[in-house]
């Protein structure tokens, strides 16, 4: 093969390598990686539609306004007490409280609207010292005694009074603040039961020292209005803060001194409460996730 030949194929082989070296820059250029913007978060819309259920605790702070209307059970009269008697006060029932709530919420934009039940139990207790006085001569309060006993008063009672329990039947109605906080008012039914305890010391027309306990439970059905803030902390979880003001209403317990004195007390008290109490409920609804 002479040198003209080898010259050429030579050319040939350098130019067909460079050709094929520009191709496979070209081919990795293209196949080189492309950056792209990362989609957006998915975004939560909290939603308050659905049902819940959850407990709390709190303190009360309750009132008893309460009257006593004397009465000799022989002829029936109303005794008119005289100076010196004690007929009636107010006093504290103060005391812890626990339970269980359940309901259901609507949204509709920035409105929740639902209805709630709960039944709590109380440790609401308190007393006070009732007297109807005795005069020299023994006296009204006294049926049958010509002379007072030496060291006696007249017929002293004491009573005590105990919430055991209570709950209410409550419509809410509120704003949201911001989509996981929401500030309510609430109000409605409200029932509790009222223990009344009352220990009575007299005597008989004999002058015999007398000691006798009663007791009397009643449950009471009344009114409830309220405020309360509650934040939708996490899936499914939320926390709340209310405030109740409730009145049970009037309520009468009876008393009699036995045997033989002819003395009963008639008992009148109308309770009323401030409730304060924290919370935590579980929603059976998810916040709705939107997807991009």
């Amino acid at each position: 093969m002479g040198l003209p030949m080898r010259a050429s194929l030579k050319a040939f082989a350098t130019a067909a390598f460079a050709a094929t070296a520009a191709i496979s820059s070209a081919y990795a250029a293209d196949m080189a990686p492309r950056y792209t913007k990362a989609p957006p978060a998915p975004v939560v819309i909290w939603n308050w539609t659905g049902f819940y259920i959850g407990g709390n605790a709190g303190y009360s702070w309750g009132r008893s306004n309460t009257d006593v209307v004397y009465r000799n059970t022989a002829t029936g009269a109303i005794i008119a007490p005289p100076p010196g008697s004690i007929v009636g006060g107010n006093f504290d029932m103060n005391g812890a409280i626990a339970g269980g709530q359940a309901g259901y919420n609507w949204q509709t934009n920035n409105w929740v609207w639902g209805v709630e039940g709960d039944i709590q139990w109380s440790d609401e207790k308190g007393d006070l010292a009732l007297r109807c006085a005795g005069t020299l001569i023994g006296g009204p309060c006294l049926p049958g005694l010509t002379f007072l006993p030496p060291g006696a008063t007249g017929t002293n009672i004491a009573l005590s009074q105990h919430l055991e329990w209570f709950g209410t039947a409550r419509l809410r109605g509120g704003i949201l603040a911001s989509p996981q906080f929401l500030l309510y008012g609430t109000g409605g039914l409200a029932y509790g039961s009222i223990k009344t305890n009352a220990a009575l010391a007299g005597f008989t027309p004999a002058g015999v020292a007398l000691a006798a306990v009663g007791s009397n439970s009643e449950v009471r059905v009344g009114w409830t209005v309220g405020v309360g803030a509650e934040w939708l902390f996490a899936r499914d979880w939320s926390a709340k803060v209310e405030y109740l003001y409730m009145d049970l209403g009037r309520y009468n317990s009876s008393f009699t001194l036995l045997p033989g004195s002819a003395f009963a007390a008639d008992v009148s008290s109308r309770f009323t409460d401030h409730i304060l109490r924290a919370g935590i409920n579980y929603h059976f609804n998810s916040p709705v996730v939107a997807k991009y």
